[in-house]
């Protein structure tokens, strides 16, 4: 008996032994050799490669070639590998190791992507190029391992790293060569740029948000962001309805389980407090409604801050440190919005930049906390389970708390948002329909009213936009908007005196607003409503001017052309039509081309000439109005007259002069 019981004691030991080895802790070896683990980057390369057969892909010849160049450089990696492994006689090995940081992560960011294509159609229509990514994605991962090291680990790791490349940022078709160049930079950098940290070589930039943050860099250096869907994804995160909520609810097993809550609570926290603080002093919200909604945190930042930037691997290690770090990247959110809108740089970037930088603090972060004493160190692999879910569900559920808040606090900014971004991207109907809800929800809310009435002015429905509009004004009278857009409706409908009177009203109460300025200075300058007084019409375009309006410049300059109000100036006249030109409006496009044609105001051009003439009749095509129809006309017209005095070197320098303008951003 003895003996049958040491017996068992030894099996028992033995399964102890067994439970700590790598197989049984979510390992395995995957067998075969060498020759036959290579078939796996092989095989996904053919795969890769098979996606050239769809239609989509197909009609590209850019997107086309995309796949197939990364198809080859996939096989030809792989090719050369196999003869070096055979040379050396190395032997390749693959280990699978499913990771839980990883799917629960690839699953909080796949949930953001089904709730945001339903609305936004160009993610679903993007799913294929997303797959690819993640073919390339793995076939990459495993050659550049197996040719720096004999084992590589098979998982879900290209899964949140692709996922979150392309919550932020994606090339369009023409250009995809260059999102396979983005992945490949993070996965290279991943593996190449590393440093001790506590005792282990670990990787040092986030290898999503690194190349989110270089490519991010060289669209600005080099003025291209056009190159990407960047600005639209950054304001259609916000068209599905409850889309904080969805985020939050997406990300709360990872804040639970990873302890990486006080860096997403810190951030958000950070940045929301000083968005009220911001409008407290100064009356105005800091970010754009479109971006983020009103007085809330940018819907993508909000989203940077759960599924971006808080990778346990690249973040600190102490509770501190990790606060430390959110408030860092919530502060760096609002310095580089601020720098990047003064520049007019698109804004999207904000979220992108900082992360990089961050990741090389980290280090730092952790000793000056530690040396401070403050420095628990977040939750440890050798801690007790039940302890570290403790103290996690304690950050955790002062997030909620706190998300709970800001949420109540910022509904009606968000709802306003949505409609803004809607709009933003001519999707009318929807943003109709949407404040229609509003409106139904809480009818007593003149800000819900007033954007009901604006759409449905900008959609050609006057009439029904001044039920709502009159609405607006009786719940809140102090509303330069609502006054302006009920003057657009009164000119509508040929009620001229109520036009003049509400776009009065609207001055009065914000004395530099141009919209209404220009309105009223066209009622003086066409004699509707008032006694015609071209004075008055050029003082009230020249401030409307001053402030940006592109109308007011371009009427400007009609009247330094004509004389009227004002003596007659042609240089003056062209002064102004070349502002609002080089901005891209058609008819200062289309009015400059005369001048430079005829010489007035300016010395005689040709090449100019045909320039302006070319893009007025582009950016004419497809508007439906009748003096929009016979601008264009005249300037196809123009055109076509212009060319027969012209050689055919400067028609090819004007053509090529049309097909490289870039409109500048004021």
């Amino acid at each position: 008996m003895a003996k049958r019981k040491g017996r068992t004691t030894q099996t028992r030991h033995s399964s102890l032994k067994q439970q700590r080895s790598p197989a049984l802790a979510g390992t395995s070896i995957v067998p075969g050799g060498s020759t036959q683990k290579l078939l796996f980057p092989l095989v996904i390369s053919g795969l890769l490669g098979s996606f050239s057969a769809l239609s989509s892909v197909y009609s590209s010849q850019t997107l086309l070639w995309s796949m197939l160049g990364a198809t080859c450089i996939l096989v030809f990696w792989t090719l050369l590998l196999r003869n070096s492994v055979t040379k050396s006689k190395r032997s390749l090995g693959m280990d699978i190791v499913l990771r839980k940081q990883h799917y629960i992560q690839a699953c909080a960011q796949l949930s953001v992507y089904l709730y945001w294509g339903w609305y936004w159609r160009q993610v679903y229509d993007s799913a294929h190029l997303i797959a690819a990514q993640l073919l390339f994605a793995y076939a990459f991962d495993m050659l550049l391992t197996w040719s720096r090291r004999d084992k590589y680990t098979l998982g879900f790791g290209p899964f949140p790293i692709i996922f979150s490349i392309n919550l932020f940022m994606w090339f369009k078709p023409d250009w995809f060569y260059l999102q396979f160049l983005m992945v490949a930079v993070g996965f290279a950098v991943k593996e190449f740029i590393r440093w001790n940290k506590e005792g282990k070589s670990v990787h040092i930039f986030n290898p999503s948000s690194f190349p989110l943050g270089i490519f991010a860099l060289g669209l600005i250096l080099t003025g291209t962001t056009s190159l990407t869907w960047g600005p639209e994804i950054a304001v259609t995160q916000i068209f599905p309805p409850h889309i904080y909520l969805v985020i939050f609810l997406a990300s709360l097993p990872a804040q639970l389980l990873f302890g990486v809550a006080p860096m997403t609570m810190a951030a958000v926290a950070t940045t929301y407090i000083f968005i009220l603080i911001h409008s407290y002093i100064t009356g105005t919200q800091f970010f754009s409604p479109s971006d983020i909604g009103g007085g809330a945190v940018p819907i993508a930042a909000f989203l940077g801050m759960h599924l971006l930037f808080n990778d346990p691997s690249t973040s600190p290690r102490t509770e501190v440190g990790r606060v430390l770090f959110g408030v860092l990247y919530g502060i760096g959110i609002i310095i580089l919005f601020g720098l990047l809108e003064q520049a007019g740089i698109p804004t999207h970037y904000d979220k992108l930049l900082a992360v990089p930088i961050l990741n090389l603090l980290i280090q730092i972060i952790d000793v000056s906390v530690r040396s401070s004493g403050l420095g628990r160190s977040a939750v440890s692999p050798r801690e007790d389970r039940r302890l570290s879910l403790r103290r996690n569900l304690s950050y955790v559920t002062v997030w909620i708390i706190f998300f709970t808040v800001m949420q109540a606090r910022t509904t009606t900014e968000v709802a306003l948002a949505r409609g803004v971004s809607l709009l933003s991207q001519n999707q009318i109907d929807d943003t109709v329909k949407h404040y229609q809800e509003l409106v139904k929800s809480d009818p007593r809310q003149a800000k819900y009213q007033n954007e009901l009435g604006y759409v449905l002015l900008r959609a050609g429905r006057g009439e029904e936009a001044l039920t709502p509009l009159l609405r607006a004004a009786e719940l809140d009278n102090t509303v330069p908007q609502t006054h302006n857009s009920l003057g657009a409706v009164h000119a509508q409908a040929g009620r001229w005196p109520d036009a003049v009177q509400a776009f009065r009203r609207s001055i009065e109460l914000q004395p530099d607003y141009p919209e209404a300025q220009f309105n009223l200075a066209q009622l003086y300058d066409e004699g509707r409503g008032v006694i015609e007084n071209d004075r008055e019409a050029v003082d009230l375009y020249l401030s409307a001017a001053g402030h940006g309006h592109l109308g007011a410049q371009v009427n400007l300059g009609r009247m330094y052309r004509d004389g009227r109000g004002v003596t007659r100036n042609d240089q003056e006249a062209v002064r102004w039509y070349n502002l609002a030109a080089s901005q891209g409006h058609p008819f200062a496009q289309y009015n400059l081309a005369l001048m430079y044609r005829a010489g007035e105001g300016t010395a005689p051009d040709k090449i100019a000439a045909h320039m302006w003439f070319s893009l007025a009749a582009s950016r004419l095509e497809n508007d439906s109005r009748e003096i929009a129809m016979t601008a264009r006309l005249r300037a196809v017209e123009a055109l076509t007259s212009l060319e027969e005095t012209m050689s055919a070197p400067e028609i090819t320098e004007a053509r090529h002069l049309a097909a490289n303008w870039s409109p500048d951003i004021k």
